[in-house]
């Protein structure tokens, strides 16, 4: 297991959620997939976020799966729990933490663009119905608003269960910032793959990640690396994960597809993905054999 100095480790996992071939959650298949990641570098996993098709999920698929992910694992299991109905989330975050996760992961209430004040409002009552840490989720791409560094600081002091932030703004400089004004203790993770290296160079704590499902020691060897101050080697892992940071995500096969094809050259339990994002073709599949291949991955 990779040492990070994080509340969840160095190496989270956004783990994807496999379905059936009729469509239909395949908890199952969940389960020997977070035992795999738990055994392959994974620190901690985060169930139903984007990566999971968590907006393709129903509230009881979600409580189903985290408890089962939950029972399986010893490794922190991170509920993504967050909507962009305040209330709706409140209720989820209770169900999560009545399913025995270990924290909690809110993104930013999306399409409904609100303020500032709105957001630090939405994130303190959401965060406040719990007692298990809470990472939000900052990703203005897919949100359409960001969490202002203030308004991240101001919540980080006040809201005892916000510990830290999954950052996928891809604003470095920004970042430094954060954690520079932040409180001790709050963690800043990475959330984009390839800008983890340098978010750990300005004071991240490890990545919320998807090349992890076929990737997980490297980006532990890549996290600890820094810790220890060997950026050459650090830089050389880097340079080896390019391929994979290219492969995850592409405006023709968006995030999770790249992913579950992965799991699938792997001989892990992922099916296709729901619609919208719907199913892989050969094409992809090939792609993925040639990524994992290119890294000596094996079960």
């Amino acid at each position: 297991m990779a040492q990070g100095t994080g509340r969840f480790g160095a190496v989270v996992t956004a783990m994807v959620t496999p379905f059936a071939d009729d469509g239909s959650l395949d908890v199952g298949g969940a389960v020997a997939l977070a035992r795999w990641l738990a055994a392959h570098g994974s620190d901690a996993l985060v169930v139903s976020g984007t990566t999971g098709e968590g907006p393709v999920l129903d509230d009881t698929e979600k409580v189903d799966l985290w408890r089962a992910v939950a029972e399986s694992v010893t490794v922190p299991v991170v509920a993504a729990s967050g909507t962009n109905d305040t209330r709706h989330s409140i209720e989820l975050t209770k169900l999560a933490a009545a399913a025995g996760v270990d924290g909690i992961l809110l993104v930013t209430p999306y399409y409904s663009r609100p303020s500032q004040a709105g957001l630090a409002a939405h994130f303190e009552a959401v965060a406040s119905v719990v007692v298990l840490p809470v990472l939000l989720y900052d990703i203005p791409v897919r949100a359409g608003r960001r969490i202002a560094p203030d308004t991240m600081v101001h919540l980080a002091r006040t809201v005892p269960t916000i510990i830290g932030v999954k950052d996928a703004t891809g604003d470095v400089a920004a970042a430094a910032r954060l954690v520079a004004a932040a409180p001790d203790g709050f963690d800043l993770y990475s959330g984009d793959d390839e800008l983890t290296l340098p978010l750990l160079a300005v004071g991240a704590v490890g990545v919320v990640s998807v090349a992890s499902h076929w990737a997980g020691p490297e980006l532990g060897e890549l996290v600890a690396s820094v810790a220890k101050g060997d950026l050459e080697r650090a830089r050389a892992i880097n340079g080896l994960l390019l391929g994979s940071y290219a492969f995850e995500s592409s405006d023709r096969f968006p995030n999770p597809l790249p992913a579950k094809a992965a799991c699938r050259a792997l001989g892990l339990a992922a099916g296709q993905c729901r619609l919208p994002l719907g199913p892989a073709t050969d094409e992809l599949d090939a792609a993925a054999r040639a990524v994992v291949a290119a890294l000596g991955t094996r079960r």
